[in-house]
């Protein structure tokens, strides 16, 4: 067997670079979008984000330090999932600027809002995916010692699904057609899935 590079992540990693989210990667990217009490849009990505369930569909995203998306899906009970593609990257990018609660990250990165069909949260017009969802909870992590953590998991039941038409081909929604784009590990690392990595592989009878 190779060597291996051991460590404890309480003692540190020992590396140049912290090398877990290199490791859990590529990573969907969680572009949520959401909108406070008095109306104010707010829109920023979170890396920690997946589909949780199937049936009804659960997707949630993980925030480090109560941000802005926290506070409004507590409030409203709502938020939508925007699809971050290529062609959206740089916007994508531009709306992870941390700025006063009051800036309305659509403005900031150039998008245009689109209306949502069940919730009051406005959608990324250009996005060809997204998900209206409804908070189902909101958990404040702990470490093993049972401490509580200053990062907030808020999960949310799609209730909307809206999908462009150009990505549905004889009924089956194509994955790569969208250009999606995942986050890797340090600083700057993204990856777009495209066709040329994809391969077949059926769970066995």
């Amino acid at each position: 067997m190779n060597e291996r590079h051991f460590y404890e992540p309480k003692e540190g990693h020992g590396l140049k670079h912290d090398p877990l989210n290199a490791i859990i990667a590529p990573r969907p990217i969680g572009w949520i979008s959401t909108v406070s009490n008095d109306g104010a849009a707010n829109l920023a990505p979170y890396s920690f984000f997946n589909l949780l369930n199937y049936k009804p569909p659960i997707i949630g995203f993980s925030s480090q330090g109560r941000k802005d998306s926290v506070t409004n899906a507590r409030t409203t009970g709502e938020f939508v999932w925007n699809l971050a593609t290529r062609g959206l990257a740089e916007a994508m990018n531009v709306s992870s600027a941390t700025v006063p609660a009051d800036t309305d990250e659509f403005v900031l990165a150039g998008l245009a809002k689109a209306p949502s069909k069940l919730v009051a949260s406005p959608r990324v017009a250009a996005s060809p995916v997204q998900f209206e969802c409804r908070v189902t909870q909101i958990i404040q992590l702990r470490d093993a010692a049972d401490e509580e953590l200053e990062q907030w998991l808020v999960l949310g039941e799609a209730i909307g699904i809206h999908i462009d038409n150009s990505l549905i081909e004889d009924g089956t929604y194509r994955t790569a057609s969208a250009r999606p784009i995942t986050r890797g590990g340090g600083p700057a690392d993204y990856f777009e899935i495209t066709d040329d990595h994809l391969f077949h592989m059926f769970r066995p009878v």
